[in-house]
């Protein structure tokens, strides 16, 4: 025991000992220090941390509500009837059709919560046991985080204040855009109920097929607006959402389905759905559906030539009228969610589409045009373009052959291209290549109410329409010489209208030269002597009008030109040749059309339109129609000139066009060689304008100059089947006399004589001194109404009155080499 004691009492002086309590004290202290270090440590990191939060919130954009909603939405077409949709514009990224959620039904609302995010209606914005649970879930896979906590408020954020997320390659990159999304849940939550929050986000996500939003994918999987959705679709549509490629219904209709019970199962265990409405929805083959649907809409078709001519008004409607730059004026129609109410009218539109395309209007000869352009990437990486003018170069040079782009047959025309592009290739080559196939000789047509300037119906071209945007014969693709058309708007009206004529003037025609010494001739190589220009403009009679336009001086037949709206003049024009349609740059289709709807209107031109109104996203209108419409010629000038045409179609060079139940009044128009063929003509309703020509301008003179007539007659006949037959009406500003068809004087005894309409106040105050009447020389009372006819013929029909046959020397202006028929 005492051996113990000692050994005890030993043992607590070692541990007492001075030495042992400052090794004691020594660990203590390091021990403290090395807990401060930790706490400094940590209180570093998090100060670090909060810094570093601090800086990423103080980045973080201030949003409003406004700011979270969706942009970008689908513009909608009508015709005439304000109705019928007819066509939709959608830029990337704005096929979106906006519903308010009192219009979306609470089964598709409850799908989106129950699959993707359980507690929305509990959360202030982000959801922490959404984030805990994906993050066990992830460190449980070995940090394969496949779990998803953003909640719906997160979603939105995502979409619409940082659509560009997709491009963040760093992991600082998605964690602070992370951080800065959960703050602004947080504070979008203050400023929007929950179920704005939701209406936004149905609006905003993309559901595949190139759809935004939960009308677009209603409308594109089910054909229905969303407002009729059974459960079993709105389950589908929700189960989109988290891939909308791997999950589309159409492509992947089965991984689509295992995802559509899954959000089924949620809403059931939810309590958003009984029993009975699952195993309904569950047993529902709504796939077989999606899938007809599918087939009715097909492939996207391009835009119609109307569409295409409407989209670039409305443009340059935007710039001119609202100070739009152009960039935004796109936008605008392409993603603005605007109504767009047009003029075109369906039926009308029908008729002309299956006239233009009907091959028994055309030719006997069909031949195929090329259009081309390529792009070609060579080996060292230069760039060369070459063009449709490289192949015509190549057929000249290689087969003598001046119209190098017609050929056959589809396959031919493919073969020539083919041996042209052997010519330039090289080892290494890529090639961006467009090649369209047009079927020749080709058409357009305008259709317009003469009353208003509405274009009703329009085609620029004759086959396949195969892109938007394409060559648009009948608007601005293709201004065409518009041949003796231009006879009534360059000469005649100026004469009548502001020179003292009348259609009794007499003017001689015989044979004539240019002012510069070219000579001139009429088609028919001879001359009728002196005729009125009644006779004059039925028998298209060139002289006639050269003699006139120089009475008349060819700068007032320009100014009135201008006056009917032809926008294609050139201050080169100011030449004899106006009078025949010898332009620089030739005429639109729907401008001549406008024109001539004007003498239609009594003399008042309204502005050519493509629409009514335009009204923005919200409802309110933007822009309306509003066309300028003027007098620009006299209501006498425009019944006299109408009067006189109706001569042409009834006796004259557009005899071919009389329809059975209408009056039709109109003016042809040939150019030299046959090249370009027009009819414009007008009924009490109507006025139509009908180009036909090759696209290279190749001669038709041995092929066929009528197929504009059975276009017109075709289109107008089938409108005006069934409609009451009108008279035109003369104003009061008009009277009739009878003249003397010799002197153009009042007629006396003896006279060769006809009743004559006069603007009043033009009426001849002298009487014809008299004369007898030459057994040999007809009156105008029982004409012979062949004299003068158009000299070329197909199927018993005539042409060739208008044509110019003088041969012009090389030095003449230029414009002497549009002379016209």
């Amino acid at each position: 025991m005492n051996y113990g004691k000692r050994k005890a009492s030993k043992r607590q002086k070692e541990i007492t000992s001075r030495g042992t309590m400052q090794s004691k004290r020594i660990g203590v202290r390091l021990i403290k220090a090395f807990l401060l270090l930790i706490i400094i440590a940590c209180g570093a990191v998090a100060a670090g941390g909060l810094i570093f939060v601090k800086n990423i919130i103080d980045k973080s954009p201030e949003i409003t509500p406004n700011d979270v909603r969706p942009s970008g939405f689908t513009t909608f077409v009508y015709a005439d009837d304000n109705t019928t949709e007819i066509e939709k514009f959608v830029a990337s990224g704005s096929n979106r059709i906006y519903k308010p959620i009192d219009e979306i039904p609470v089964d598709l609302q409850h799908a989106f919560v129950a699959i993707e995010d359980e507690r929305f209606y509990e959360h202030k914005g982000i959801d922490p046991q959404g984030i805990l649970r994906a993050a066990v879930v992830g460190i449980s896979q070995g940090g394969h985080f496949s779990e998803g906590a953003s909640t719906i408020t997160q979603q939105l954020i995502k979409n619409n204040v940082f659509p560009n997320f997709v491009s963040e390659n760093t992991f600082s990159e998605k964690l602070e855009r992370k951080f800065q999304e959960q703050y602004l849940a947080l504070n979008i939550e203050k400023q929007m109920t929950k179920d704005e929050i939701l209406e936004s986000y149905m609006n905003t996500i993309n559901l595949g097929q190139n759809t935004l939003g939960v009308q677009a994918a209603s409308k594109r999987y089910f054909n229905k607006d969303v407002s009729e959705l059974t459960l079993s679709e709105c389950a589908v549509i929700a189960g989109i959402t988290q891939n909308p490629s791997a999950y589309n219904p159409i492509t992947f209709p089965e991984e689509n389905a295992s995802r559509r019970d899954k959000v089924l199962s949620k809403m059931l265990e939810q309590g958003y759905i009984d029993q009975t409405a699952y195993d309904e929805a569950i047993a529902d083959d709504v796939y077989a559906r999606i899938q007809n649907v599918n087939v009715q809409f097909g492939e996207d078709s391009p835009y119609s030539y109307f569409v295409d001519a409407l989209s670039i008004q409305v443009i340059e409607d935007l710039q001119n009228r609202l100070g739009y730059s152009e960039t935004q004026a796109y936008n605008a129609l392409y993603s603005g969610g605007l109504s767009i109410y047009t003029t075109q009218n369906l039926a009308l539109q029908q008729i002309c589409d299956e006239e233009m395309n009907n091959p028994e209007n055309y030719p006997w000869l069909t031949e195929v045009g090329i259009s081309y352009a390529l792009t070609v990437t060579r080996a060292d990486g230069t760039v060369e373009n070459y063009g449709s003018g490289h192949l015509r170069q190549y057929a000249l040079n290689a087969h003598g052959d001046d119209q190098g782009l017609l050929y056959s047959s589809e396959d031919e025309a493919r073969a020539f291209v083919e041996e042209w592009k052997s010519t330039i290739a090289q080892e290494g080559d890529t090639y961006v290549e467009n090649l369209t196939l047009t079927p020749q000789p080709q058409a357009s047509v305008t259709l317009m109410d003469q009353s208003t300037g509405q274009i009703k119906a329009m085609v620029g071209g004759r086959g396949s329409k195969v892109a938007s945007q394409s060559l648009n014969r009948a608007y601005r693709g293709s201004p065409r010489q518009p041949g003796s058309c231009f006879k009534i708007l360059s000469t005649y009206a100026p004469a009548l209208d502001a020179c003292g004529q009348t259609l009794a003037t007499i003017i001689k025609d015989e044979p004539w030269k240019y002012s510069n010494g070219a000579p001139l001739k009429n088609a028919s190589g001879g001359y009728l002597g002196n005729i009125t220009m009644r006779k004059a403009i039925e028998q298209s009679q060139n002289v006639c009008a050269v003699k006139t336009i120089n009475e008349v001086t060819p700068e007032l037949g320009y100014q009135y030109v201008q006056k009917f709206g032809i926008s294609t003049l050139d201050e080169a024009d100011k030449v004899e040749s106006i009078a025949l349609g010898g332009l620089t740059n030739g005429v639109y289709n729907y401008e001549l059309c406008a024109a001539f709807a004007a003498i239609a209107n009594n003399g008042v031109y309204n502005t050519p339109t493509l629409y009514t109104k335009i009204l923005d996203h919200d409802g309110n209108v933007l822009l309306e129609a509003n066309p300028e419409s003027r007098q620009v010629i006299k209501d006498s000038t425009a019944a006299l000139l109408t009067s006189a045409m109706q001569d042409v179609v009834k006796y004259g060079t557009g005899r071919s066009a009389q329809l059975d139940n209408m009056p039709v009044s109109g003016k042809t128009g040939t150019t030299d060689h046959d090249k370009d063929l027009w009819f414009c003509a007008f009924t009490p309703y109507y006025t139509c304008a009908v180009w036909g020509g090759y696209d290279e301008n190749k001669s038709l003179t041995s092929i066929d100059t009528q197929y504009r007539f059975r276009i017109w007659r075709g289109i107008m006949s089938r409108i005006h089947a069934v409609l009451e037959r009108k008279e035109f009406e003369m104003p009061d500003s008009i009277q009739r006399k009878t003249i003397c068809t010799e002197s153009g004087l009042i007629a006396s005894g003896g006279c060769p004589s006809i009743t004559e309409y006069f603007a009043k106040g033009s009426v001849p105050d002298e009487y014809c001194p008299g004369h007898g009447p030459d057994p040999e020389e007809e009156t105008e009372e029982n004409p012979d109404r062949t004299t003068g006819q158009e000299n070329n013929t197909t199927g018993g029909e005539t042409t060739g009155g208008e044509q110019l046959v003088a041969v012009i020397p090389a030095a003449v202006n230029n414009h002497f080499s549009n002379q016209v028929k």
